[in-house]
């Protein structure tokens, strides 16, 4: 403890010496060895105002969670519950943290950052990463199907883990260990990348066995996709437990700039924002350290925005090794339980990651989507939110409600939609989709590089288990260049437009409009370049496909444009390079309207 003392007061005088910027209060930080986050915690919580900029001195600064703030947090797509929190903003006016190139290096299960109620926040010149990292891996040395186990290497040197009756423990830090090794996929060894061909794994092994030569043999019964050999196993833990918290969580905020700033594990996702306005995400990256021989960055999307509005721009970046998502760009949709009067009723919050979500506010405009039709009907404006509990709210609103509104609806909030701009950046080696995206405001994509293990644009609402709303009004994806995409063993297409909707919707009725895909360059192996079911207004015009022969198609039956229930579909002045000949798949709705023609290389 007195250790902790001495560093404090190193960093108050650095306080007393500091000037004034903006109006804010200017902390100087000096580094120091061993634990800073008493430090950081008394800087913060006896700052004078509500304005304060930390400036570090070049560094590496070590944060353990002992002295962490404790606090019980809703964080949306994450598991809820009580949080160890190093840097707490909770409501500041203005934040910068100016980190002169420093590394933050943290252990255990921590959320680093938390901004609430900000309204002006700026980040700069700042890494983030773990000690030991919250995963599993080893080498794949042997498969044996019909005996049901495999053979793994583990590695040892810079991860945390021990085999106890039978079972892999990990990480074992602070008392904590995952129930299962969980969410598993194979990698390249060379390159890091999701393996070819390789498919999502729950592993939960019947028994693990220490071999004579240290590796272990993995005996599962219920395996139906094995691991290739030479591959490197990586496992991230069950899925109740292997998403604590983001690096960054910043929520109803706004005015939000992060520039230069690097993470290279978390245990969750890398940025995410609710309900919070105005974000440029500039120069910055999620990656595997370059000497690192993990295959894992972040747990989870390297960037999510939860209902969020404003501007939104994420350019110059580098997201790679995340186990989800480059990014997740959507609203919430939630249920009604019940009308309880002509001018309110009582909504719930459907999935587990979700409860305690902040859905609506007062003066909030909210559309009303009533099955089987899942296009937004009318609209109404919130007077008042009653928060019954983490499920349940109340909204009351000031016109009367539809008559014909009923349990099993849902609502959207119209007020808490981005504009959504993603340029210049490398998305690529990692688990899902490069860009996961609903708002029904305009979408730029345009001059990224962009490599996939499943599809790597995906526009899809959805009005069940993730509740994620909704469709897309105004799209432009242009001069991207898309390498290698949808390796995964699953079915997907470059750009796959597929909505999801709960039983009791019409699944013929259009969704998604107005989306443009042109002058992009692809380099595939499979066929399928756009799938797309529902769309009212789609546009590929002069792309160049090439066929590469790097890998065999997966699917070599598919066609390179499928089209479902589609209208007003234009494929023009497209050039193809390969001997693929299933080329257009339309039904008798998208035929009626659908313009193909000038496309070189490619026969309808």
């Amino acid at each position: 403890m007195k250790k902790i003392k001495q560093i404090t007061l190193i960093v108050l005088f650095g306080f007393l010496i500091s000037c004034t910027s903006n109006a804010a209060e200017v902390i100087h930080i000096k580094h120091t060895d061993g634990d800073m986050t008493m430090t950081i915690r008394e800087v913060i919580e006896n700052s004078k105002g509500k304005d304060i900029k930390l400036v570090f001195e070049k560094g590496n600064y070590k944060f353990l969670t002992d002295y962490a703030v404790g606090k019980y947090m809703h964080i949306t797509n994450h598991g809820n519950g009580f949080k160890k929190v190093i840097f707490n903003f909770e409501g500041f006016n203005s934040v910068e943290i100016e980190g002169n190139g420093s590394e933050f290096i943290f252990r255990g299960q921590t959320a680093p950052f938390v901004f609430e109620g900000c309204n002006k926040i700026n980040i700069s010149n700042l890494t983030l990463d773990w000690d030991i990292p919250f995963s599993f891996q080893g080498d794949v040395i042997d498969v044996n199907k019909e005996e049901q186990y495999f053979d793994l290497k583990p590695y040892t040197e810079g991860f945390s883990w021990k085999l106890t009756k039978g079972q892999i423990e990990f990480p074992g830090i602070n008392h904590f260990n995952f129930t299962a090794l969980g969410s598993t996929l194979s990698h390249n060894k060379e390159t890091k990348a999701v393996d070819y061909g390789a498919w999502d794994i729950s592993l939960n092994p019947n028994y693990v066995e220490k071999l004579s030569n240290g590796n272990l043999r993995f005996y599962d019964k219920n395996m139906k996709h094995f691991p290739r050999v030479g591959t490197v196993l990586q496992s991230k833990g069950d899925k109740k437990n292997n998403r604590y918290a983001p690096a960054f969580l910043v929520r109803n905020s706004k005015n939000i700039t992060i520039d230069n700033v690097v993470i290279h594990h978390a245990l969750g996702m890398g940025f995410l924002f609710e309900r919070s306005e105005d974000i440029n995400i500039l120069n910055s990256g999620i990656y595997i350290r370059e000497s690192s021989d993990r295959v894992i960055s972040i747990i989870a999307d390297a960037t999510h925005f939860a209902n969020c509005k404003g501007d939104i721009l994420i350019e110059n970046c580098r997201l790679e090794g995340m186990y989800d998502d480059g990014t997740n760009v959507h609203g919430t949709y939630v249920e009604v339980d019940k009308v309880l009067n002509k001018n309110t009723v009582r909504v719930a919050l459907r999935h587990d990651q979700q409860l305690g979500f902040e859905f609506a506010g007062v003066d909030d405009e909210i559309w009303f989507i009533k099955s089987p039709n899942p296009q937004r009907a009318e609209e109404n404006k919130v007077s008042s939110v009653k928060v019954i509990n983490d499920v349940y709210t109340e909204l009351t609103f000031k016109n009367e409600l539809s008559s014909d509104l009923k349990p099993g609806d849902i609502l959207e909030n119209k007020t808490w939609n981005p504009t959504f701009t993603m340029r210049g950046n490398t998305i690529r080696d990692h688990r899902a989709r490069n860009i996961i995206i609903k708002t029904p405001k305009k979408i730029i994509i345009e001059d990224n590089d962009l490599s996939s293990m499943m599809s790597s644009i995906m526009l899809r609402g959805e009005t069940f288990y993730w509740y994620e709303s909704g469709n897309v009004e105004d799209v432009v994806i242009r001069n991207n260049r898309f390498v290698h995409c949808a390796y995964g063993g699953a079915e997907h297409a470059i750009l796959k437009v597929s909505p999801r909707l709960g039983k009791t919707f019409d699944d013929s009725m259009l969704y998604d409009r107005n989306i443009l895909f042109e002058n992009n360059t692809i380099e595939t192996f499979d066929n399928r370049i756009i799938w797309a079911d529902r769309v009212d207004g789609l546009i590929i015009k002069n792309n160049t496909i090439k066929q590469t022969t790097t890998e065999q198609p997966q699917y070599p039956d598919a066609f390179m444009f499928d089209l479902i229930n589609c209208n007003n579909i234009e494929i023009t002045n497209n050039i193809y390079e390969g001997d693929c000949k299933n080329v257009l798949k339309a039904d008798d709705v998208s035929k009626k309207t659908l313009v193909f023609k000038k496309n070189k290389g490619l026969k309808k």
